[in-house]
C-alpha cells in the first residue's frame, strides 16, 4: 500500500508517518503545505525521510490560499459565531486537495491525517477527501491506535528513534498560517484564565501600541483587496502586508468559547490582525454599494455560509452556489 500522509514535522505526525509504515506495511510518502507559517522546510524534508518517508513534497500554496480560500471568504464577510475569521477552517480544505493531488499522481491507495478524533480537523479533511477521490481510503490514526497521550507518543518516538525537539513544552497548543494564529488547550481550557500577553505572536498589546493612529487605505476590485496605500500587492504580500500594520496597532485578537462540529464547546484564541482589517474595510465599502434589501439577504446568509466553511463543507455544492 502506498499513503500521502499530511506532514507537519511535529511530533504526533512524526509518530503517525512511522506507525502508518509499520502497521499497514506501506510506503508512506509525506505532504507539507507551505501556508505562510515560519517553518525550515528543510529541516521538515529531511526529518519526514529520516522517520521513514519515502518521499517528501512541499508545495508553497501562499498565493493560491489567499487568492482562492482567503479572499472568497472574506468576499461574503464570513465569520463562524460573528467572531472567528476561519484561518483553520480556509487551510484545510487546501492542504486536503493538494495531498489528493499527490496521491493521484503517485498513485497512492491512501490518505491520512494527524487530526484527532475531538476536533474539527478529522471533518475538514475527511469531507474533503471524499468530495475530492471518494475511491483514495482515509486513515485516521487518532481513532485507531491506543497512543493516547503526549507521553504516549513520545515513548514511542524514542523506542522508534523519531527525533523530538528539545524545546521547552507549552501550556496550550498553536496552529499558524498567513491569514491567522489559533490557540487553544492547556491552560486555556480554563474560561477565567486570561491568556498570557507572552502567547501572542503576530499582535502588540494593545497598551503597548502606538499612541498614534495610522491612516490604511485598501483598495477593491471585485470584492477583492488589491492594494494597500496605492501600492498593488498579490494577494499573499497584501496580507502579509496588513498583518504587519494591524499587528502594530494590536488589531484582530479573539477570545471565544466556539461550538465545534463534534457538538463539543471549545475555547480558541485568535490573532488575525490583516484580515480584521479586510473584513472591516470591505463592510464598509458595501455600506456605500449595496442597497438595503440586499444588505439585509446578504447578512442572513453569513451565518449558513460560514458553518459551511468551519463544517469543513468548502468543496460542496452548496457553498460553491453561495459563493
Amino acid at each position: 500500500m502506498k499513503i500521502v500522509l499530511a506532514y507537519s514535522g511535529g511530533l504526533d505526525t512524526s509518530v503517525i508517518l512511522k506507525w502508518l509504515k509499520e502497521t499497514y506495511e506501506a510506503e508512506v510518502i509525506a505532504f507539507s503545505a507551505d501556508l505562510g507559517q515560519e517553518e525550515d522546510w528543510e529541516a521538515v524534508k529531511n526529518k519526514a525521510l529520516q522517520t521513514g518517508a519515502s518521499k517528501v513534497f512541499i508545495r508553497d500554496l501562499k498565493e493560491e490560499f489567499a487568492d482562492e480560500y482567503v479572499f472568497p471568504a472574506f468576499r461574503a464577510n464570513a465569520a463562524y459565531e460573528q467572531a472567528y475569521l476561519l484561518g483553520t477552517s480556509l487551510a484545510r480544505p487546501i492542504i486536503a486537495k493538494h495531498q489528493v493531488l499527490v496521491a493521484e499522481a503517485e498513485g497512492a491507495e491512501a490518505v491520512s491525517h494527524g487530526a484527532t478524533g475531538k476536533g474539527n480537523d478529522q471533518v475538514r479533511f475527511e469531507l474533503t477527501y471524499m468530495a475530492l477521490n471518494p475511491a483514495l481510503k482515509i486513515i485516521a490514526p487518532w481513532r485507531e491506535w491506543n497512543l493516547n497521550s503526549r507521553t504516549a507518543l513520545i515513548e514511542y518516538a524514542r523506542e522508534k528513534g523519531i527525533p523530538i525537539p528539545i524545546t521547552p513544552a507549552r501550556p496550550y497548543s498553536s496552529d499558524a498560517n498567513l491569514l491567522h494564529i489559533s490557540y487553544e488547550g492547556g491552560i486555556l481550557e480554563d474560561p477565567w484564565s486570561e491568556p498570557p500577553e507572552e502567547l501572542f505572536q503576530m499582535t502588540q498589546s494593545p497598551e503597548k501600541a502606538p499612541d498614534h493612529p495610522e491612516y490604511v487605505e485598501i483598495a477593491f476590485e471585485g470584492g477583492n483587496p488589491t492594494a494597500v496605500n496605492g501600492k498593488p500587492l498579490s494577494p499573499a504580500r497584501l496580507l502579509t502586508r496588513l498583518n504587519q500594520i494591524g499587528g502594530k496597532h494590536g488589531i484582530g485578537r479573539v477570545d471565544l468559547v466556539e461550538n465545534r462540529y463534534v457538538g463539543m464547546k471549545c475555547r480558541g484564541v485568535y490573532e488575525t490582525p490583516g484580515g480584521t482589517l479586510i473584513r472591516s474595510a470591505h463592510q464598509a465599502l458595501e455600506s456605500l454599494t449595496l442597497d438595503r434589501e440586499v444588505m439585509r439577504l446578504r447578512d442572513s446568509l453569513i451565518p449558513r455560509y460560514s458553518e459551511m466553511i468551519y463544517y469543513g463543507y468548502w468543496f460542496s455544492p452548496e457553498r460553491e452556489l453561495l459563493q
